[in-house]
């Protein structure tokens, strides 16, 4: 693609989006943070997206979509796939605009997230499950379109999407009192990233625009590094709202142009950060809502002293997936490690390994042991919780000496995944 065929959407499109959405999307906060402040020693701001109507920003970009169809198109209905977020808005613009959807959703949707899109459409959706995979679910919904000649709603790779998105940006403007050096913005299939860094670079081009991707799925960092929109052979889906294979055409050359640097998170950062943020603050974020913030550890020295804003995605969190989020920070901090502990096929073997191996403040969180006959040492998986990371070395050497070591699981992913 040259550059002048390049797609940017319009300051007067993106007006005129936020024009539309009145009445339908909260203008929410730009709220200082004070612990992050002082943290970081800079002016974090908050942009409250996880206290919109459908607790993400993307009743921004569905309904600004949805309201620009044809009267004919909207009588033919919409399809869309999604597993979270995009369907939410969607289902709520199909009640507020009176249109008839079907929203394909792959099996492992949480029931939480189904019953919240029927809660936003009522009667105007039908919710189809489809497949294992999402992949599963947007080609079903693509048959569907073809089939029935009804219109299909991209979560991100279309034009009225990113400008509806984009009003994100013109909020923010609008309420900024002073210059705003940084903004940081999570990263999926691009669309908030592209449309809120083309307002910027109009209203504000000195602000530098840094996209945050999950490590496990920076599917836009390889693009720009290729020059090309690449697609990802395998991904983390953890976090589940900016885990995409690919992003969409129009939002990586827009992204391209338009940020200041694209840098990786650790899911387990972004784990502690969800942790932080409860305890600290008592907001509630799901995985990519926490991404922006989780980022400011890597420009800690970059924006010291300067007026930062993070753009906080979504608040869709499923309360199921609590535990997990607790085991991959405290595995992020070096606090969490599994091992394959060889014991003695003796009485008193495990009494040994608390009193004489553990430290005191060592916590056992998991074992799993069966005694064998005619074994000289038995195999368990043993997780353990130290206090400090530095306790890690001391505890190993401890388990080498008294011949109780067999296998360290954090360093063995494969084998970590099959056993705890």
């Amino acid at each position: 693609m040259q550059n002048h065929e390049i797609y940017f959407p319009s300051l007067e499109n993106v007006k005129a989006a936020a024009k539309k959405l009145k009445g339908v999307a909260y203008k929410t906060p730009l709220q200082i943070n004070s612990t992050f402040s002082k943290e970081f020693k800079a002016n974090i701001f908050f942009k409250r997206e996880d206290l919109q109507v459908v607790r993400s920003y993307k009743i921004r970009g569905a309904y600004n979509k949805m309201s620009s169809l044809t009267l004919e198109e909207k009588q033919n209905g919409i399809v869309c796939a999604s597993a979270g977020n995009h369907a939410q808005g969607v289902a709520l613009s199909c009640k507020l605009l009176q249109i008839k959807g079907t929203i394909f959703m792959p099996s492992p949707t949480p029931n939480q997230k189904i019953n919240q899109v029927k809660m936003f459409g009522e009667d105007f959706i039908d919710i189809v499950i489809e497949g294992d995979t999402f992949d599963d679910a947007y080609n079903a919904a693509k048959l569907e379109c073809d089939l029935k000649e009804k219109t299909f709603i991209h979560p991100f790779n279309d034009k009225k999407v990113i400008e509806g998105q984009a009003t994100v940006g013109l909020e923010i403007l609008k309420k900024a009192t002073e210059k705003i050096d940084y903004v940081f913005v999570s990263i999926g299939g691009g669309g908030l990233s592209a449309g809120l860094s083309s307002v910027f670079k109009e209203l504000s081009p000195d602000t530098k625009i840094i996209g945050v991707e999950p490590e496990g799925a920076p599917s836009m960092l390889v693009s720009i590094k290729n020059n090309k929109n690449t697609a990802l052979e395998n991904i983390d889906s953890f976090v589940d709202g900016a885990a995409v294979k690919r992003v969409g055409d129009l939002n990586f050359e827009i992204c391209k142009q338009n940020l200041t640097d694209v840098i990786l998170v650790p899911e387990g950062k972004v784990c502690q950060t969800i942790l932080d943020l409860y305890n600290k603050d008592a907001i509630v974020v799901e995985p990519a809502g926490a991404l922006s913030i989780a980022a400011l550890d890597f420009y800690a020295d970059k924006i010291k002293g300067k007026n930062v804003v993070c753009i906080v995605s979504g608040s869709n969190n499923d309360i199921t997936r609590t535990a997990e989020i607790k085991e991959r920070a405290l595995l992020y901090a070096n606090l969490k490690h599994y091992f394959i502990v060889k014991f003695p096929q003796r009485a008193g073997a495990l009494k040994e390994f608390v009193v004489d191996i553990l430290g005191p403040n060592d916590d056992i969180t998991h074992f799993e042991y069966t005694k064998k006959t005619n074994r000289e040492n038995g195999a368990a998986v043993v997780g353990l919780q130290l206090q400090c990371k530095s306790d890690l070395e001391p505890l190993m050497q401890r388990m080498k000496e008294r011949n109780f070591f067999g296998e360290y699981l954090n360093e063995m992913p494969d084998l970590f995944q099959f056993l705890v």
